[in-house]
This record gives C-alpha cells, structure tokens and sequence, in this order.
C-alpha cells in the first residue's frame, strides 16, 4: 500500500513515498529483460534523493507495479540539504536512509572515505557512458546538463551570448542573466568547478559584473518567460519539462564552449549505517534503476540515461552521443577535496543575495 509521508527539515523538503524494486541480491547485468511484479523483495526503504519532487511522483506509479512489496519511502531536498541533513544523522552513527541518489559524483567520494557505503557489483559497467566507482560504491544513474536558455518570443538567439563565456562577458546582458546557487545546488556546484577549470576565477568575477541573479531554476524560468531574464544558465531538464508539460516556447543554447554533463550517482548505505538494515532490497533498487527499464524512467523525466543501449532521449533533447561531442568535464576529486575552498572562492566573488 503506497503512503505518503511529510517530513521537515530545514524548512525545505517533503517526502513522497512508493513500492519499489526486486531481486536484490543478484548482480546487476546487460540483459534486457523487464524486471516485473517481483515479489521476493519486501518491508521498507527509504531514499535520500535531490531529483524533482514531481519526477519522483511520476516514477511512483511504475515503482508500485515493478515490486508490490517493498514500500520505499523517499525524501526529496536539495544538495545542501540532504548533506546537512546526513552530517547530523552521522554524529549518531546511523543514517535515516537506506539509499542514495544524489546530484553529482564528489559527494560519493565523500562517503565512500568515510566507510559507510556497500559495495554493489553491476556487471553490465560496458554499457557506462560515464564515471564509476571502480569498487562498486557508486554509480552513474541519471545525467543533468547545464545549458543555457531563452525565450524566442521576447529575444532573438542572434543578440544573446551562445556560449558560457560569453554568458559572463557580454555587456548588454548585465542585470539581465540568472544562475542557481551553488552553495545549495549540486548541480550548480559541479558546473562552477568546470568553468573554473576551463576560465579560471576571473570568470566569476565577470559574472558578478554582470550582476547575474542567484536563485532557483524555477524563478529564473518566470523570470526568462516575464522578459526579466534575456537569458539564464539552466539545467536542460527544467526547460524540457516546461516544453512538453506547458507547451513553454523558451529554448535551450547548447553553448559552443560546451554543455555540462553531469552524472548524478546513486549508491547504498552499509547494513551497520543504514536505516532499515535491508540490503538486499536496497540492491534491488539499485539493480532496476540502473536496468534499461529503470533508465527509461529517469529519460521520461526528462533527464539522460547513463547507459548506451537506451536510445530514448528526453522530450525535446538531444541524443546522448550527440551531447557528449562537447562539454567542459569536471574534476569529481576536485569537487570533493576543495569543495570549501570553491565555495568560499564563489561567494567572494559573486554577490549572493541574503
């Protein structure tokens, strides 16, 4: 029976709960066979994700089908909060989780050093597009791209920056460009330490003349449809959504210097650490979400598959291969080990309002 369960912290996150997954204690493989109605899984788990309180929701449905009998419980929170929230539930020596689904790879470093993660063997890593942890204690299962974005019916493309440089450096853009904060979002976060790599610290200090908005994706979105905005650095996903859910006439820049891919990873909390000290379930969900059906999934919410055999793309996107012909990587260890650093670099550098 599905539940759904409210829960506070930080004034910020609400837990959306489902049935989930099978066959957990069996290595993940290549084979394409649909994982249905399994029943050899069962009790609870819960979830730590930062995916969209509403994609979460469309997945429900499919979860309950896939595996009657194990109840998942998910609670949805951004990157700073899921990890503020982790770092109280450490200090007691026991998590309020069973899984994890978090924005990009930096923050898996993080757990795996801290030595509370299971090890989970998926023998299908051929079938990859992007990093792993060679050890198994973290995958890819979802990839988030930072583009830029507009709206055709208040500019034309002609007069806007189709770059990330030019973002920061175009004069007639000042007081007219919106980003997410990279303090609270992992995606954002991941996207600086690129650019940074790529344009150095002077890149955000052009931002900051730019008097570029930090806030929220969906803000920007209103602002961008309003005219407010001429143009925004956005994740590819939010854009796609509003497409299709809203026939939205905004439009993505795939920036000549690159989009930001950014695999999202997920991963298991041992049995010592984990809230409901059910292991083999959690497996299971690990092994659909990273099965061809689990990624079909994650493209119908509008996000990339990490795999090369789900040739699906989400609505309105480009094709997988197509995407990665140019980006601007990331270093996952950078992000980790001089994460407050960065930080810290971002905020004396760029205007944060509050």
């Amino acid at each position: 029976m599905k539940k759904r369960i409210f829960a506070a912290f930080a004034a910020l996150c609400m837990v959306l709960s489902a049935a989930g997954c099978g066959n957990g204690d069996k290595p993940a493989g290549t084979e394409g066979a649909a994982v249905t109605g399994d029943t050899s899984v069962s009790g609870k788990i819960v979830i730590y994700t930062s995916m969209y309180e509403d994609i979460i929701d469309d997945m429900e449905i499919e979860l309950e089908k896939q595996f009657p009998n194990l109840e998942i419980e998910f609670f949805q929170g951004g990157s700073g909060t899921i990890q503020s929230k982790i770092a109280a539930e450490m200090d007691s020596g026991k998590l309020g989780c069973d899984v994890l689904m978090v924005a990009e790879p930096s923050y898996s470093l993080e757990l795996k050093e801290a030595g509370i993660l299971e090890p989970f063997t998926f023998t299908g890593i051929d079938k990859l597009v992007f990093d792993y942890d060679p050890e198994g204690y973290w995958y890819p299962v979802r990839v988030c791209n930072m583009v830029l974005a507009y709206n055709p019916e208040k500019y034309s493309k002609d007069e806007l920056p189709t770059s990330f440089k030019e973002f920061a450096e175009d004069p007639d853009m000042k007081g007219c460009l919106s980003m997410s904060n990279p303090l609270t979002s992992g995606t954002a976060y991941a996207s600086v330490v690129g650019l940074l790599d790529k344009y150095g610290e002077d890149y955000f200090k052009s931002l900051n003349a730019q008097n570029v908005a930090i806030e929220s994706g969906s803000v920007a979105l209103t602002k961008l449809e309003t005219g407010e905005c001429k143009e925004i650095m956005v994740l590819e996903e939010s854009v796609l959504k509003k497409r299709q859910e809203e026939n939205s006439k905004l439009e993505i820049i795939y920036p000549d210097d690159g989009c930001i891919p950014i695999p999202s990873t997920i991963m298991l909390i041992d049995e010592e650490h984990s809230a409901n000290q059910n292991i083999l379930a959690a497996k299971a969900v690990e092994k659909f979400f990273l099965s061809p059906e689990g990624q079909k999934l994650i493209v119908n919410g509008w996000m990339y598959s990490v795999r090369k055999d789900v040739t699906e793309s989400p609505y309105d996107g480009l094709p997988l291969l197509k995407l990665t012909e140019n980006t601007i990587p990331v270093d996952w260890e950078k992000c980790y080990k001089q994460r407050e650093e960065i930080r810290t670099m971002f905020q004396n550098d760029v205007t944060i309002p509050g």
